[in-house]
Parts: structure tokens; sequence; C-alpha cells
């Protein structure tokens, strides 16, 4: 598997989103922070996650990115779209019940682009406080145990145990 990578690109407001190889836990904090300043931005209007080059994503990243398409929710009112030729990968996001919040898409034309490297596990997040990271560990878990009763079960011990230490 290739290491994972998350990259970015905006265009008046248009989020890409481009997760490539093993997306992993190492990879949230700066994809974290990259969220907040995405919401801060006063253009924000659209996201698009091109996941045609992911080949696993894990539950905490899973986690971000229905955070994502909940505030974008709230803040403007349009579901963000996941591209995802993958049917590895759309099991898992079918699992999860994004197709609830997300539109989900198995074909794009033209093809997109996100160039900005935001963060590879090539440089992956080393200057983090371990509680900060089990707290967003656990804040993206909950976000998924709010999508449906079937997350709930599968991530309240794990939820439960984090907090607890």
């Amino acid at each position: 598997m290739r290491p994972g990578q998350i990259l970015v690109a905006d265009h008046k407001g248009v989020y890409i989103i481009k997760m490539v190889g093993d997306v992993r836990l190492t990879l949230c904090m700066s994809f974290d922070q990259f969220i907040d300043a995405m919401f801060a931005s006063d253009d924000f209007c659209e996201v698009l996650f091109d996941l045609s080059e992911a080949e696993a994503i894990d539950s905490t990243t899973l986690g971000l990115m229905a955070k994502i398409s909940i505030l974008g929710g709230e803040r403007v009112g349009a579901r963000p779209v996941i591209f995802s030729p993958n049917d590895s990968i759309n099991r898992i996001l079918d699992t999860m019940g994004f197709g609830d919040i997300f539109t989900i898409v198995h074909e794009l034309q033209p093809p997109i682009t996100a160039t900005e490297v935001l963060v590879s596990d090539d440089q992956p997040d080393t200057d983090n406080d371990e509680a900060v990271v089990k707290d967003k560990v656990i804040e993206a878990h909950k976000v998924l145990m709010g999508l449906n009763r079937e997350n709930q079960e599968t991530f309240t011990d794990l939820v439960n145990m984090l907090e607890s230490e």
C-alpha cells in the first residue's frame, strides 16, 4: 500500500480534497486544521472529495469527512460530493452511512486535480500533543456514531475506552 497523503485545492470557495494511498490517523491533525481554515474562509461554498487513488481510509479520517459534510450543510445547505470508483472504499462509505450525508459518484468528467500537499505519511504530524490527538479521534468517532445505529454500536466501546484513559 502506498503511504497516505492528502492533497487540497480551492477555487473561489470550491474545495477539492484528494486522498491518496493509505490515509490514517497520522494525518488527522493537519487535516483537522485545514477543515477549520476552510470553514473560516468567507467564500466557502462546496467540497469535493476525490478518493480515486485512496487505497484505505481509517475511521478517524472518515469521521473528519463526516464533520465536513455536517458543518457544510449547516453553513451553506449543500452536500459534499465524493468521487470514488473503488469498490472496497465504496463498501466502507456505504457501511458508514455516507450516502445519507454525501452525494457519492463513481464517475467524474472531466478529471479533477488537487495539487497542494496538505499532509503526507512522508511528513506526518509529529508535533502534536497526545491528548489533542486523542480528543480529535474521539470527536471524529462521535461524528460517525451520530450517523446511524450501526456506527453507534461499532464505535461506542472505542470512544468509552479513549474517554476513560
